[in-house]
């Protein structure tokens, strides 16, 4: 990998970081104090764009696959955010809102953002394999 894109991958993982940093340690936590629980909701979902970034940065900046490696962690990632999500609509949709019982959505929240980080891993590996196959 040349120097230019190996500094884009680092310009992104940077930029992506401070975007995760400010948008889960500023935004969320004043609207969750402020009590605005639905305007947290969209700054939690809003950030998952950045947080998958970092993680697209991680593998495309430091990962080194020797050959074109396959898709089974990207897909995998996305599939388990997938599932998650419509386990968590479900069980709103059967009378169990997060604020209720918080409990019960939080091992779907970690999922979902270790769903978003294979993803992103995986995206990123496959594209620094793809970049270095046409140097």
């Amino acid at each position: 990998m040349d120097s230019r894109s190996d500094s884009g991958a680092r310009l992104l993982l940077v930029a992506s970081l401070i975007a995760v940093g400010f948008v889960y340690g500023v935004l969320v936590p004043r609207d969750v104090l402020a009590g605005d629980g639905s305007r947290a909701v969209l700054y939690v979902v809003g950030g998952w764009v950045p947080f998958t970034l970092v993680f697209y940065a991680l593998g495309r900046g430091f990962s080194s696959p020797e050959a074109l490696p396959s898709m089974r962690s990207a897909d995998a990632g996305l599939g388990l955010v997938l599932v998650l999500l419509l386990l968590s609509l479900g069980l709103e949709a059967w009378g169990v809102p997060p604020e209720e019982l918080p409990e019960a959505y939080v091992l779907q929240a970690i999922g979902i953002f270790l769903g978003l980080a294979l993803f992103g891993w995986g995206i990123g590996r496959r594209s620094r394999a793809i970049a270095d196959r046409t140097d």
